[in-house]
């Protein structure tokens, strides 16, 4: 069993050959994925594309740097999309001071109605931060996001900062950028992380790790980012796969595995 926990299997790429993607996740032993929201116009696709399969589940939650929708989403409008027993849990959210010029406020602000949301339907929350680390980390403390817990995912931050979440209760994810040979710091980290505290993922079709660097990316390939992380570590695959998948359903508790 390997878990997949982040992917966007709405996204064209992706959507186009569900059927196929599909079939590779089994081919490579990846068992489940969960496909992550990130606007409120696509969150039915989302949806529709978890139910279409049972070992798929979904989120859901509007990306910290989206802004195609034409308006913000809603306390309500998060408890109503996570009412779904598709959706195990809330997000993508978080800060990204990356591409965004000027006031940020905004993303503070959504960042704390999803926290809200996930303390009242007692779903995870799937945090996503770049740039934004100390911003991130306060507004998780002062918000309670540790009461519902969740995971930094695609982690790329510094060893302190995995501490910082991890003691809020937060599991760190790491995606195909472990793989890459300029990650130093990042694997690093992979090392240190107890393995009780880890999950992988994916974020395909972004980030395809080492060998299909440059490619659209997809869950089958989440295979390599566990090999990566064993071999790092010094254990065996199965026991990375082991792990990461029994914190994947320790987590999302309400995800079932079929």
């Amino acid at each position: 069993m390997l878990v997949d926990s982040h992917c966007h299997l709405d996204f064209p790429e992706l959507r186009a050959d569900l059927a196929g993607v599909m079939a590779r996740m089994a081919d490579n032993g990846v068992t489940h994925a969960l496909t992550i929201s990130t606007t409120l116009a696509t969150f039915p696709a989302v949806r529709e594309v978890a139910r279409s399969q049972g070992n798929l589940w979904c989120t859901a939650g509007v990306h910290p740097d989206e802004r195609r929708d034409d308006r913000e989403a809603t306390l309500d409008d998060l408890l109503a999309m996570a009412g779904d027993e598709k959706v195990v849990g809330i997000g993508e959210t978080g800060l990204d001071y990356f591409r965004v010029e000027g006031d940020t406020g905004w993303q503070r602000e959504r960042f704390r109605t999803h926290i809200r949301a996930a303390r009242r339907c007692g779903k995870p929350l799937v945090i996503h931060t770049r740039a934004a680390a100390e911003d991130t980390l306060a507004i998780m403390k002062e918000e309670g996001a540790g009461e519902v817990g969740g995971v930094m995912h695609c982690f790329t931050e510094s060893w302190d900062v995995a501490q910082a979440a991890m003691a809020q209760g937060f599991f760190i994810s790491f995606s195909g950028i472990v793989t890459f040979k300029n990650a130093t710091d990042l694997k690093d980290v992979a090392r240190r992380v107890p393995l009780d505290r880890m999950l992988v993922e994916t974020d395909s079709p972004y980030l395809a790790p080492v060998p299909h660097r440059g490619k659209p990316n997809q869950p089958a390939f989440v295979k390599h980012v566990a090999e990566e992380v064993a071999r790092l570590r010094g254990i065996s695959y199965d026991e990375v796969a082991a792990a990461t998948s029994r914190n994947f359903f320790s987590l999302f508790r309400h995800a079932r595995a079929a």
